[in-house]
């Protein structure tokens, strides 16, 4: 008789001034096709939250009392590598969704977003910076932007200011992690780079890389999730 490996629970973070929501929005449909729960932790206000994520994915990991997969969009998909990284028995394998950098994040197109953002934020206010930014966007990332910042409210500007100056995994640490990674990114996503993405799958262990374009994200959200998810099933095996 052939056994079954059961799935583990799965905790996925947001990216850079994004929120659980839009997470759950991505994950929960493709997670839930293979039996795998979802908890999508809040962010943390402002400055905290990236030492705010990282203590979530502890405490997720304490109650479930084994192995969970971790995971997350952008600076989600940053901090989960980071936290399996430092504890690799605690991870059954990370979903990284839309990889933005490695190493420091310096000019990534990502990060100079969000310190532009950042500083619209403290010299506009949120009304008038969300008004700017949602100007010309697709109609759903405008209702997602407009949805998640409101949200992140008057922490928005240090919120993105810590993500932006949060260094990612650099490649060589990447070369250690032994747990099965699924990397997903959009084939023509300017502000996550499909090099980025080809990069962390070149430099781990155990990865395999699904893309997708971003008018199939923009369609159904759920496009990205199933793409992290069927990368790590085929990094598992």
């Amino acid at each position: 008789m052939t056994s079954v490996m059961p799935h583990p629970a799965a905790v996925l973070l947001p990216g850079t001034g994004s929120d659980e929501v839009f997470v759950r929005s991505v994950f929960a449909g493709p997670l839930a096709a293979f039996g795998i729960t979802l908890t999508t932790p809040a962010p943390a206000p402002g400055a905290a939250v990236v030492t705010g994520g990282l203590a979530a994915l502890d405490a997720a990991a304490e109650r479930a009392g084994g192995p969970v997969l971790v995971g997350g969009i952008s600076l989600g998909a940053h901090m989960a590598t980071e936290w399996a990284l430092r504890n690799p028995r605690r991870c059954a394998g990370v979903l990284a969704a839309l990889p933005a950098w490695n190493g420091a994040a310096d000019r990534a197109p990502a990060a100079v977003a969000a310190r532009h953002s950042a500083d619209l934020v403290a010299r506009a206010g949120l009304t008038a910076a969300l008004a700017a930014s949602v100007e010309g966007v697709a109609p759903w990332l405008a209702a997602e932007l407009t949805r998640a910042w409101r949200r992140h409210g008057a922490g928005l500007a240090d919120s993105l200011r810590a993500a932006a100056a949060h260094p990612a995994p650099e490649l060589a640490d990447l070369a250690a992690l032994e747990v099965p990674v699924g990397i997903a990114a959009c084939a023509d996503d300017p502000v996550h780079p499909l090099p980025v993405a080809r990069a962390w799958a070149a430099a781990l262990p155990r990865a395999a890389l699904c893309e997708t374009t971003l008018a199939a994200f923009g369609a159904d959200r759920e496009a990205l999730g199933r793409a992290a998810v069927l990368a790590w099933l085929r990094a598992r095996g």
